[in-house]
């Protein structure tokens, strides 16, 4: 069966490969499968035949046969569970990959993308300029701790996994803020996992999209 995905029309990033179908895009290219994207506008995400399978109005979405799939961890997970490279074969080692799985959505990205909308939706605000700060502490605190547990290891837990996959998709929102550099040992991490080849096809395939050639 062929698996679909949604992707933005016009991404808001302009192919930066900061939209959330790019980690989904990697897990196809690091399990092998091949699939097909149906891009949606901003408009369409709201219509009804959208929101059927993404009620919240968002993207990605993973439609394969009768299944239909949102959120970008939920879709991930499926795909490491139902093919091999993305999840190892020790049990204790598989738990461990999850579990980083489920770091960096709930622990990592959070603070993230309250900077974004520090900067992009409450910029204009008279306290903006306050919070800013906060926001900024709040991520390093989260990294601090990251940072340490990583050290000098190539990878969160021996061999790269979805934690890894799902964890470099998150920081890479940092690199335009700078805060990524602080910590070279992460900075060196998120370009280990730009280099993989399965990574460098999904962005190349986001960005044909997004290049200012596209029609």
């Amino acid at each position: 069966m062929t698996i679909i995905i949604t992707a933005y029309e016009r991404s808001p990033d302009g192919g930066k490969g900061l939209a959330r179908d790019t980690r989904v895009r990697w897990a196809l290219e690091e399990v092998g499968q091949p699939y097909e994207v149906r891009l949606v506008s901003f408009e369409e995400m709201k219509a009804p035949d959208h929101l059927a399978i993404h009620p919240f109005g968002q993207i990605p979405t993973y439609e394969e046969g009768s299944l239909s799939l949102f959120e970008t961890g939920s879709i991930v997970f499926h795909l490491a569970e139902q093919h091999s490279g993305l999840l190892p074969g020790d049990r204790d080692a598989r738990a461990r990959a999850i579990t980083w799985m489920f770091a960096a959505l709930n622990t990592v990205e959070p603070p993230i993308l309250e900077l974004t909308t520090a900067r992009i939706i409450e910029g204009d605000k008279p306290w903006a300029e306050e919070r800013l700060p906060l926001v900024k502490d709040r991520i390093r605190a989260r990294l601090d701790r990251l940072s340490a547990r990583l050290g000098a290891a190539d990878w969160l837990d021996e061999t790269f996994s979805a934690g890894d996959l799902l964890m470099v998709s998150v920081l890479l929102r940092l690199r335009m803020s700078g805060i990524l550099d602080e910590y070279q040992n992460l900075a060196a991490y998120v370009a280990r996992g730009e280099t993989r080849p399965a990574y460098v096809r999904a962005f190349a395939a986001q960005f044909a999209i997004n290049a200012p050639s596209a029609s």
